[in-house]
């Protein structure tokens, strides 16, 4: 959407140092910014002198799964499905019996203890990869390589490409819990 603005030039930047986003208004009479809510709610406002107020004319959220976090940790949401949230293969709801009364907000946990060195992973197609708080990125080594590496650490929970374009370059491992994913799948 942030490509259609009229008098906008967006700067996307994504380098060892940083990832960012920056716009530059090409009309100097408006005045404009972008806020990023606790949420993960991100809008676009522009000031109205008349009104002396900020008007928000463009919101990214199309939907509850847009909410940062929406779900709990080792689940994914999908407005698909009633619940929205759904644990990951392998997990499950801590308390099922919450399931059948429509809570969508309980802690998903494994179902079987970890076998560190026996265990592997489920693959998971076409969904929103998890935040990245606890994540380790290495862009010098491919997919099969960071699947090896992260089945020798006890401490990885998932592993992807950071770039899928060309079949796929990058690693990144997670180490930690992991939350705000959203399936795609249906999309």
């Amino acid at each position: 959407d942030m490509r259609q603005w009229t008098n906008v030039v967006n700067n996307f930047t994504e380098n060892r140092e940083e990832v960012t986003f920056s716009f530059r208004l090409t009309d100097h009479n408006i005045y404009s910014r972008l806020t990023l809510s606790p949420t993960g709610l991100l809008q676009r406002s522009t000031w109205t002198p008349i009104r002396e107020e900020w008007n928000i004319f463009w919101v990214s959220s199309n939907d509850e799964c847009d909410m940062y976090v929406r779900c709990s940790t080792y689940s994914y949401c999908d407005m698909n499905t009633s619940p929205m949230c759904n644990c990951i293969k392998g997990f499950g709801p801590r308390r099922p019996e919450d399931v059948g009364l429509g809570d969508i907000s309980g802690v998903c946990v494994r179902k079987k203890q970890l076998n560190c060195g026996g265990d592997g992973f489920f693959k998971l197609k076409k969904v929103k990869l998890p935040e990245t708080t606890a994540a380790i990125v290495d862009r010098k080594i491919g997919l099969k390589d960071c699947e090896k590496r992260c089945l020798s650490y006890c401490n990885c929970t998932a592993y992807a490409n950071t770039d899928i374009q060309n079949d796929g370059s990058g690693c990144v491992m997670w180490t930690g819990e992991l939350a705000d994913i959203r399936n795609y799948a249906n999309a």
